[in-house]
This record gives C-alpha cells, sequence and structure tokens, in this order.
C-alpha cells in the first residue's frame, strides 16, 4: 500500500472561501430568494398595497359617481371621518358587525369546529368520512348559492323547508329572516364557516402527544381536565391564528348576508360592510363609504394586533 505524498493530498482537498467573503452558493441563493419572492411581492403591491393607498386618498375626498364632485373631486380632509364617528347608522352598523363576528364565528365556529375536529379523533366514531363530508359541503358551495338556498330553506311560505319542518308538528308558518333576521344570518355563517374550523383544529390536534394525554388520563385526569389543562394550551397558537382568520373574513362578509336580507328588515342586518356599500355605490358616495373601509380597516389591525400579543409571538 502506498502513501499519499502530502503535496498530493493537499491538492485534492476542495478549497474554501476566505473569511468574510461569500462562496459561490451563498451568492447564487441571495440571487435566487428575489427571483422568487419577486412576483408574489409584486402581486400584493399591486392588488392589496395599491388599492388600499388609493382607498385612503378617496377617504381625504368628496369623490362621488355622479354629480360635479365626480368630475372635480375636491380634498376635504378628515370630514368624512368625522360625519361618520358622529352618524348613528355607522355606529350601530359597527355594533351590528361586533354581535356578527362575536356570535358567529369567534363562538358558533371556533366551538363546533373544535367539536367536530375532536370527534373526528375518537376511533368509536364510525362514518367517519361521511361526517367530514357533511361539514365539508357547506365550504365547497358559492356563497351566492348558500345564500339563495338559505332563503329558500328560511322562506316565509308554508312551502318553506323550516315552515314545512316545523308544520310536521303542529307548529304554525314563521317568518324566520322577518321574525329573527340577525340570528338567521347568525347560524347560516355558522353553518358555512365550521368545515375551516374543522381543517384548522384537525391540524393542530394531530401535534398533540398522544403520550401526554395517555399520562393525563393515567393520572385520573378527566377528558374535560385534559383538554383544559393539555390539550388547548398545546394549540393555542393555531387557535388564535384561526381566531384572526376568522375575524377578518366575517367581518368582509358582504353576498351571503346581502342575498339574504339586504340589510333589512329595516335595518336589523345591515352590518358595515352593506353600510359601505350601500354609501360607495348606491348613494354615489365613494369618498364617504371609502372613510368607512378605513375605520373597519384600522379595527381590524387593532384586533389582529391583540391576536397576535394573546399568542406571545413576536412579528
Amino acid at each position: 500500500m502506498t502513501s499519499v505524498p502530502a503535496p498530493a493530498a493537499q491538492a485534492t482537498r476542495p478549497s474554501r472561501p476566505a473569511p468574510g467573503r461569500p462562496g459561490r452558493r451563498a451568492l447564487h441563493g441571495r440571487g435566487l430568494i428575489p427571483l422568487l419572492l419577486g412576483p408574489s411581492v409584486l402581486l400584493i403591491l399591486v392588488f392589496v398595497v395599491a388599492p388600499a393607498v388609493y382607498g385612503l386618498y378617496l377617504s381625504l375626498t368628496n369623490t362621488q359617481l355622479t354629480g360635479f364632485a365626480a368630475r372635480d373631486p375636491q380634498f376635504v380632509g378628515l370630514d368624512n371621518f368625522r360625519s361618520l364617528l358622529g352618524s348613528d347608522d355607522f355606529l350601530t352598523s359597527l355594533g351590528r358587525t361586533g354581535q356578527f363576528v362575536l356570535f358567529s364565528a369567534i363562538i358558533g365556529q371556533t366551538v363546533l369546529g373544535m367539536l367536530a375536529a375532536l370527534l373526528l379523533r375518537r376511533t368509536w366514531l364510525r362514518g367517519k368520512g361521511l361526517f367530514g363530508a357533511a361539514i365539508l359541503l357547506p365550504m365547497v358551495v358559492p356563497e351566492v348559492v348558500a345564500a339563495l338556498t338559505w332563503a329558500s330553506v328560511l322562506s316565509s311560505s308554508e312551502d318553506g323547508t323550516f315552515n314545512r319542518m316545523i308544520g310536521l308538528f303542529g307548529g304554525s308558518a314563521a317568518a324566520p329572516l322577518q321574525e329573527w333576521p340577525m340570528l338567521s344570518i347568525v347560524i347560516v355563517n355558522i353553518w358555512r364557516g365550521i368545515a375551516f374550523a374543522m381543517i384548522m383544529f384537525q391540524a393542530a390536534l394531530e401535534d398533540v402527544p398522544d403520550e401526554l394525554i395517555e399520562a393525563s388520563r393515567v393520572d385520573g385526569a378527566s377528558a374535560a381536565q385534559v383538554f383544559r389543562y393539555v390539550t388547548l394550551p398545546l394549540i393555542r397558537g393555531p387557535v388564535f391564528l384561526y381566531l384572526l382568520l376568522t375575524t377578518i373574513t366575517t367581518v368582509g362578509v358582504f353576498g351571503l348576508v346581502y342575498f339574504l336580507t339586504q340589510g333589512g328588515p329595516g335595518s336589523a342586518t345591515e352590518l358595515t360592510s352593506i353600510f359601505i356599500f350601500e354609501r360607495a355605490f348606491q348613494y354615489s358616495q365613494i369618498g364617504l363609504g371609502s372613510a368607512a373601509s378605513v375605520i373597519l380597516l384600522a379595527l381590524l389591525m387593532v384586533l389582529g394586533l391583540t391576536y397576535v400579543r394573546l399568542t406571545k409571538v413576536e412579528v
């Protein structure tokens, strides 16, 4: 066996870059990152940042769709914001939106979605595929189709599905969309959003170690105690992430409520999204509608920061 001379062995070793100078791979990686992120950043700038900035500009003007203000809009400063903050209609719509988000998204969808995810983890449950498909079905139905379907179900006529069901028990015909409008849209929105909650919570529950749950049960903890003190703290991040996402999407719900009630009867279900639509497009007050959108965006940012602080995640 012949030994390799020291100079030859040193020659076969790959040369290392000098300290302080990036290698070829590092330079290649640095050039690849902007290339990969560039299209996404461009799309965000064009379709998110630019409309938001333009909406902020419109909120400071008296722009309208018709009339002299449509041809020559004037800068009015904070007049639109003062008008909205002094308007009972706008403040009431914010209150209705808060109720709608609280009962349909934060409470209804979260609780029922968590129960559905916990049920799908049970080994004794039969027909999991059918159960999961029934919950996922509302998610794939278009919003307009879902609204028109529920309008037929909750119709005040005797041929409506709801009235037929209560008729089987001897009840008289009712008009849910006129008698209980807010409760009706809350139930419909819960039905539509359970699937997303179930998917997120089921994915989070998969990361909970079974060993911790078994150890808790061995120590004598009940099912409720295991969920409260073991499972829930471990999935705290995904839960608050879901609350953030569902709050944003529920605040922006428009088609589902508009096609069901159009904000009525009267203004019983006039959410802020419907208020903005009416002021901007029905009354042609683009500047006022944009100012309402900016206020709603500011409230959402405050809620988002609150959720992030509750999860103790640094952003």
